[in-house]
């Protein structure tokens, strides 16, 4: 197997939005779906495009009610190329006798290839070989090579190359209902004998959105000088060429194109713009080089070398390719956020949840600029963050559970429960832990780079107005003298309410009070690590006094966290008056019982009732934290912390949780690493697996899960080779399942750039010679070394 390559032979119409999905093509400025070019939307093929940033809002009507959404908008289909022998019907694979189909999806250089043998109804059989990609090299530009070889005729033949952007996000059934259409036409355009270019423009959000594409015929290294025919509407264009081609000979198409939109800088029209750029586009080969290029680059900060097993370490690298697709160098110059189901699809609506705490902790250590683009992303939303909060009658910053173009709340009021077709009330923008999220991403990626300069100027900013909402949220309760928080929801999402409540929300959600407990001691002593001049000035900004300093100190060591009589940490309080659920009748009854929300809300019946978790809840603690550090705190608190808490609370919620999303997987895998190992290994082969065999039944062909994804990276990291960053040393704690022989990848600790290999009981720490000037410590608990550019350390390993 190779550890590079995807491959799939043979055509399935019931798997292809899937293969779609997962051989998505792109550079983290905008990626497209791995649609065959010569496809139409049609329940079967789903030829979507997504960039950064490029959201709509529109109303849908039901019942007389508006509905607001916004989406990520599904942009103009750029593929179309299709082809035409002797003046006959455009080549669909209904209308053909297939005689041989594989589908590639070259890993290491984001390439998809189609290799085709078909027979047509006159009994013709041609090959039809296609190569495409969206360069990492250049984020504006993209290019199709077809190869056609006619095997048992000759005859003349005609290319459809086309702009079409008659598109609609329709690529979600259970969104249907809701309004699709996001794309006013503004015009077609040619420049020139060879480009075409097309511009539309978003209806709400006024975004310009252009293509412009240079097709051009190759027969024998020159290019054929073909008959080129035009035929343009309002919203799609076409350039049909025609040319004659001979048995056994090699004819290539090759259709070259550049996008921009009206959010790109150095821009005055988008439409001039992306025709200059296709004019002036390099060849296929040449343009297929540089892309190849920039993906090695990519790949020799990024890679993470699994021995052992071939499927895992293939997987890993899958994995990989669509983190650095949605989020690469050139994201880092946007304003984006990271859609938690990436650019290849439109579930979750494009829209930014707090999945990227499972994807910050890869790009802290390899690609920085990443995460401080996507952090800015953040930043740059503070002012809606902060009105949010003043409309809710809280002080500080209230980011939304759902954000897309102003950070605004863009969680829907109601969602569409598949199993029984109803529309029922969404209450999940209660969850408010998304903020203690930023907070702990804002500090870790602090701690891998030390950047000052961020922290100073935006990170500390962020960070002391979300400690204020969450000081604001809180009251104290001078009968158990803590701090509580009352109605608001954990990750959980079982649970919205209390049974037969009519408002949502729940009070003292374990993991958010802990969360919160963390971040008021770190947010108490953050000015004290800024300059003197920095500190003083965002503290009169922000009009942060020292008794709210205080406040955010008591708040450390007084957070309410309920227990149980049996001392397990409670999901919340209340958390042990509901039932027990019949686990055993349920699996009986149902072949998948991941989303019991919906199972049973169609029954009639109420999973606020129930003692269940859609995925890990209070489990996230001992994910994010470390055992010292979780004793640390819940000593702080003055809550017993022994040696078995971890286990005991793990073993207890694991026998809860139908792990309703793969993110649950990916915790689970991570917290057993060292209580369980084989079952570690089993979750983490789950989680890895999830997307590419879809086994939530049809949601990855609706958009990748970044989530998941990444996060079965920072198991590899975190969990399997035992990375962490604490007081500004990088340990490891390495637990190397028995699945794997080694692990050997790159990281980038506070700018210097550093090999860790694991394997044969021994870890080992080189240090580029090229790294930075000052020297960095490093090791195993016990075993810390300082270590200089050009040394290598070696650990050895019990």
């Amino acid at each position: 197997m190779d550890g590079f390559l995807l491959t799939y032979d043979g055509f399935d119409p019931r798997t292809e939005g899937l293969r779609e999905a997962l051989t998505s093509t792109g550079n983290g400025y905008l990626c497209t779906r791995g649609a065959a070019e010569w496809e139409d939307a049609d329940g079967v093929h789903y030829p979507g495009t997504y960039a950064h940033g490029g959201y709509n809002r529109e109303t849908t009507m039901m019942g007389g009610l508006p509905v607001l959404n916004e989406d990520l908008v599904n942009l103009p289909n750029w593929l179309v190329l299709q082809v035409r022998v002797e003046g006959e019907d455009a080549i669909r694979f209904d209308d053909v006798e297939l005689l041989g189909y594989r589908h590639e999806y070259d890993i290491r250089h984001a390439t998809v290839l189609r290799r085709l043998r078909f027979r047509d109804h006159a009994g013709r059989e041609t090959t039809l070989t296609s190569r495409r990609f969206v360069s990492m090299a250049d984020a504006h530009h993209a290019g199709i090579e077809w190869t056609l070889v006619p095997e048992n005729w000759s005859g003349h033949v005609e290319v459809i190359s086309a702009l079409d952007s008659r598109v609609t996000n329709s690529g979600v059934p259970r969104y249907r209902q809701l309004e699709g259409r996001h794309l006013n036409p503004v015009s077609p355009r040619t420049f020139g004998p060879e480009v075409i270019a097309l511009k539309a423009e978003t209806r709400q959000s006024n975004i310009y959105i252009s293509q412009a594409t240079r097709t051009r015929v190759f027969q024998g290294g020159e290019q054929l000088p073909a008959t080129r025919t035009l035929y343009q509407m309002e919203d799609y264009i076409q350039q049909v060429l025609a040319f004659d081609v001979r048995q056994g000979e090699a004819t290539r198409v090759e259709k070259m194109v550049a996008f921009y939109t009206s959010r790109d800088p150095a821009v005055s029209d988008t439409l001039v713009r992306a025709a200059r750029s296709a004019a002036r586009h390099s060849d296929f080969a040449g343009a297929s080089e540089r892309h190849g290029a920039a993906w090695e680059e990519l790949w020799r900060t990024c890679d993470v070398g699994a021995s052992g097993n071939e499927q895992v370490q293939l997987l890993l690298r899958l994995h990989i390719a669509h983190l650095l697709q949605v989020c690469s160098p050139h994201t880092a110059d946007l304003d984006a956020g990271m859609p938690a189901r990436g650019l290849n699809g439109e579930a979750y609506r494009g829209h930014v949840f707090w999945d990227e705490i499972y994807a910050f902790p890869f790009f802290n250590v390899r690609l920085p600029e990443v995460t401080r683009g996507l952090l800015m992303y953040r930043y740059r939303r503070i002012g809606e963050a902060r009105a949010a909060a003043r409309e809710a009658g809280f002080r500080g910053a209230m980011f939304p559970w759902q954000s897309g173009s102003e950070g605004v709340e863009e969680t829907q009021r109601v969602h569409l429960n598949p199993l029984s077709g109803r529309w029922e009330p969404d209450l999940s923008r209660n969850q408010r832990h998304v903020n203690a999220a930023i907070f702990f991403n804002i500090w870790n990626y602090f701690q891998a780079t030390s950047d000052y300069a961020f922290l100073e100027s935006y990170g500390a900013e962020m960070m002391l107005d979300i400690a204020r909402f969450w000081a604001s949220i809180a009251h104290f309760n001078s009968a158990r003298e803590r701090y509580e928080i009352h109605g608001v929801m954990g990750p959980d999402e079982f649970h919205e309410k209390y049974p037969g409540a009519q408002q949502g929300g729940l009070r003292n959600n374990a993991y958010t009070n802990v969360m919160v407990a963390w971040l008021c001691d770190i947010a108490a002593k953050l000015p004290s690590l800024l300059s003197a001049s920095s500190a003083e000035g965002l503290r009169a900004r922000l009009g942060i006094g020292d008794d709210e300093l205080a406040l955010w100190q008591d708040m450390s060591r007084r957070m309410f966290v309920p227990f149980d009589s049996g001392g397990i940490i409670s999901q919340f309080e209340g958390w042990d008056e509901l039932e027990e659920l019949d686990w055993d009748a349920y699996r009986a009854k149902y072949e998948n019982i991941q989303r019991l929300d919906r199972i049973l809300r169609a029954e009639g019946d109420d999973p606020d009732r129930y003692k269940i978790a859609k995925q890990a809840d209070t489990v996230m603690l001992f994910f994010l934290f470390s055992d010292e550090e979780l004793r640390e705190i819940f000593e702080r608190l003055g809550y017993d912390y022994g040696s078995d808490t971890a286990a005991r609370n793990i073993a207890y919620y694991d026998q809860r949780t139908s792990h309703g999303s793969t993110l649950s997987f990916v915790t689970h895998a991570g917290v057993l690493a060292a209580l369980d190992p084989e079952s570690s290994w089993e979750r983490f082969l789950v989680a890895l697996r999830s997307d590419v065999d879809d086994i939530q039944g049809g949601t990855t062909q609706e958009g990748i899960h970044m989530g998941v994804m990444a996060g079965t990276l920072e198991v590899v990291q975190r969990y399997y080779a035992g990375t962490q960053i604490r007081d500004g040393v990088l340990y490891f704690t390495p637990r190397l399942p028995s699945g794997l022989d080694g692990l050997s990848f790159p990281l980038q600790f506070r700018e210097t750039p550093l090999l860790v290999t694991l394997g044969g009981g021994q870890l080992t720490v080189a240090v580029h010679p090229d790294g930075a000037s000052h020297p960095i410590r490093a090791g195993i608990p016990g075993d810390v070394r300082e270590l200089c550019p050009g040394d290598r350390a070696v650990f050895g390993l019990a």
